[in-house]
């Protein structure tokens, strides 16, 4: 193999064959810290028609659509409210027969 090829891409580490777990684990880390997203910052505006939504579902039992936020890639959740915690600022949504989820408010990004 000619230097040139084995500096193309990966090849530099892919051609080793003294690599170290530690290096694998290192570059695997790297890789997955540069997919990663900051929070969005949302107004007051939003915020307070996010708690509408929730509020609405929560009492005329309408289904709701929520993105939440994660790191790498947001979550789409779909049910209704039916537990509200202002203290914890989270809500209890029902997603299926048996079937819920506690979300923090703070992760919620839309709601419609």
């Amino acid at each position: 193999m000619t230097t040139r090829k084995r500096l193309e891409g990966n090849g530099l580490w892919e051609s080793s064959r003294m690599m170290l777990p530690e290096h694998k684990v290192a570059i695997n880390l790297k890789s997955k810290e540069e997919g990663r997203k900051a929070r969005p910052t949302l107004d007051s505006q939003e915020l307070e028609l996010i708690e509408g939504v929730l509020a609405e579902s929560y009492y005329e039992h309408r289904t709701i659509t929520l993105r939440l936020f994660d790191e790498y890639q947001d979550k789409e959740l779909t049910g209704i409210v039916v537990t509200i915690h202002t203290f914890k600022r989270e809500i209890k949504l029902a997603i299926g027969l048996g079937e819920w989820e506690w979300i923090k408010v703070s992760d919620i990004i839309t709601a419609t």
